[in-house]
């Protein structure tokens, strides 16, 4: 059985790395990735690893030293599951500094991510 919370701090470095390609060896071809903001309750869906690849490649685009740290991770084994609790901080490329707190909640099946479900807190600006 693959351990879980090695596999999500693996995913936390890959994404600090800013390594996409890291970051895609996790997800299993059929994935989904659920992003906060969208036109549904799920916000909005992405599904298979192509687009799945794209939504997380416009992070870097959007944020380009974007940042992942303060994670705390939880896991359930026997359900495959698990939540990484994290602080995004980063740079818009117009300048703007970001901090904000939120979490992803994953689903496994055989080591790879089958979903990818995040959140995070809306900061006003002052």
């Amino acid at each position: 059985m693959t351990d879980i919370r090695e596999r999500l701090a693996g995913l936390l470095d890959a994404f600090n790395a800013h390594d996409l390609d890291r970051i895609m060896s996790f997800f299993a071809e059929d994935c989904a990735l659920d992003m906060p903001r969208g036109q549904h309750p799920w916000g909005t869906r992405l599904e298979k690893k192509p687009a799945v690849r794209k939504a997380l490649a416009s992070r870097f685009e959007g944020l380009p030293d974007v940042r992942y740290s303060n994670e705390e991770h939880f896991v359930d084994e026997q359900q495959q599951t698990g939540m990484s609790k994290w602080t995004l901080t980063g740079t818009t490329r117009e300048g703007r500094r970001v901090e904000l707190r939120g979490c992803d909640f994953y689903s496994f099946r055989d080591g790879q991510v089958t979903r990818k479900d995040s959140y995070w807190k809306i900061v006003d600006e002052a």
